[in-house]
Formats: C-alpha cells, sequence, structure tokens
C-alpha cells in the first residue's frame, strides 16, 4: 500500500474505504467528520479537544480518568510561580525513579526503539533540547545554546545552526550529565520567578535557531518545558515495559 508522507489532503473524502492497520503519525485531524466507523482496538493519542463519539463529547472523562491514574498529573498544569516550582520537584522525583529503573537494563537495550517511538537516550536527549529551545533560547535570551547531542524533534525542518545527529550513541551516563546541567538552570528559573515575570513576554533573539526570533508569552515557554517532561517520561515508562521483557 502507498504511503502519505508530507502531503496535503485537506477537505479529501474516503468512502467505504478500509484503514484498517493503518498508522498515522503527527497528522492534523481539525475538524474531521467520521461517519459509520468501525472503532475497534484503536489506540489515539496526542493534542485532543472537542471530540465527539456518539454525541459525546469524550475529552473531559479521558482527562478526569488521566487525573485519577496520574495524581501529580493535576500539579503539570500550574497557574502561578510556586505552581511551577513544585512541578518541578514533581518531576524531578518521578524523573530520578525511571532513570534509576533504566539503569537495571543492559546498556544496548536503552538504544532501541519500540514501534519506532524514539530510544530512551533518544527521549533524554530531545528534553536536552528542549531545554536549550525554550528556556536557555527563548526565555533566557541565549542564541546558541546546543550542544552536539542535542535531539530536535523529527518534524522540525533542518536548521543548521541547530544540531541534529540523529546517529550519535552516547552512554546514559553521557546524557544524564547534559541532563543534571539543564535541570540545574530549570531549577534556578522557578526559583526566581515570579506571578509578574510569568505574566510577561520574552525578548526575541535575533539569530538563526530554534523556536524562531519571536518574543512569546513566558507562561508558554515553561510550560512547554513542564509538559515535554511530563509527557516524554511517560512515554519512556511505557517503553521500559517492553525492554524489561527484552533484557
Amino acid at each position: 500500500m502507498p504511503d502519505f508522507i508530507s502531503q496535503n489532503l485537506r477537505g479529501a473524502l474516503f468512502k467505504d474505504v478500509s484503514l484498517a492497520g493503518a498508522r498515522f503519525d503527527w497528522v492534523d485531524m481539525t475538524g474531521v467528520t467520521i461517519r459509520g466507523a468501525l472503532l475497534v482496538d484503536m489506540d489515539l493519542s496526542g493534542d485532543i479537544e472537542n471530540v465527539r463519539i456518539n454525541g459525546v463529547d469524550i475529552v473531559p472523562l479521558v482527562e478526569a480518568e488521566l487525573d485519577r491514574r496520574h495524581p501529580d498529573r493535576v500539579k503539570m498544569r500550574p497557574a502561578d510561580a510556586a505552581g511551577f516550582r513544585e512541578a518541578w520537584d514533581v518531576l524531578e522525583r518521578l524523573w530520578q525513579q525511571t532513570v534509576d529503573r533504566a539503569r537495571r537494563l543492559p546498556p544496548a537495550l536503552l538504544h532501541e526503539r519500540v514501534d519506532g517511538e524514539w530510544s530512551f537516550i533518544e527521549t533524554l536527549r530531545h528534553l536536552v533540547f528542549c531545554t536549550d529551545a525554550w528556556v536557555k533560547r527563548a526565555y533566557l535570551g541565549d542564541p546558541t545554546p546546543w550542544d552536539p547531542l542535542d535531539l530536535p524533534h523529527d518534524e522540525m525542518p533542518d536548521e543548521p545552526s541547530v544540531p541534529r545527529d540523529r546517529d550519535a550513541r552516547p552512554s546514559l551516563d553521557e546524557v544524564l550529565a547534559l541532563r543534571a546541567g539543564r535541570w540545574a538552570t530549570v531549577r534556578g528559573v522557578f526559583a526566581d520567578l515570579t506571578d509578574e515575570r510569568l505574566a510577561g513576554t520574552t525578548e526575541p533573539v535575533r539569530a538563526p535557531g530554534y523556536p524562531e526570533s519571536d518574543s512569546f508569552p513566558v507562561r508558554r515557554c515553561l510550560r512547554a518545558v513542564v509538559g515535554e517532561e511530563w509527557e516524554h517520561r511517560l512515554y519512556a515508562e511505557r517503553d521500559l515495559d517492553v525492554l524489561e521483557s527484552r533484557a
């Protein structure tokens, strides 16, 4: 069957079509209408809002269930400076547990991908990139905060000023050393954060890179890091379940 990659199918009609076993990665399904669907054993994740199934908006139900399963999740929606400090304390505690779990695996498994997702090492490298992009560059104003091991998201266009070495295979300790420095930076930012500063905007960075030269709400920058840390730890825990079965 053909693959549809980087194509615009906006407004297309799919009628009497089998999509059984298909995979959709990074697709925009805003405003999609599906009638007469057979949804069995389907797995859907992403930024989901106003999704109605048989007339029922399921998003509030899903959000409530996720909060029930992960009681710390509600702290990942901080409203003030103190909330950001509390969220970061939680993230550091949870990530330490996840890293301890990963250390019990053979080092080679930490470079293995599960179902095409990033390996554990790649996940940590991406989080270094997130901190560099949204805290060190966008918030603190460093135009070139990158380490050679930074790993941008696959959907980001190549930017000559931003490293993207997909073939690098650093050890867990190498990546954790980078993480420790970035965590210290974020911890310092949150320690000095005030509600007044949180309500402000950043100064544009006039140099090529990511994010592009623009002014951003401070809240957006800091929530980006908190959200990435939370979600990617859940992905890592999910994949560690599989990797442990291979050990």
